[in-house]
């Protein structure tokens, strides 16, 4: 996919563990997972701003986008 999650880049940075975050946000750790690891295929405005809040970033700090490997196709 071509959006990239830095979610764990920003954990790390905040020294915040995964379950802090999913209490600070309101959302569980396994919704907080499928996110972290890319595998969401939506996330909702709300939910987002959310964890900006929280990590006190910008959406530009959690999501970022790679171009696809067109040799794959």
């Amino acid at each position: 996919m071509p959006i990239a999650v830095d979610i764990d880049v920003m954990l790390a940075r905040r020294k915040m563990s995964v379950g802090e975050l999913s209490d600070r946000v309101g959302i569980t750790p396994a919704n907080l997972a499928v996110l972290k690891n890319g595998r969401a295929k939506a996330v909702r405005f709300a939910t987002l701003a959310a964890l900006c809040e929280a990590l006190r970033c910008q959406p530009g700090d959690l999501l970022r986008w790679e171009a696809e490997d067109m040799s794959r196709t």
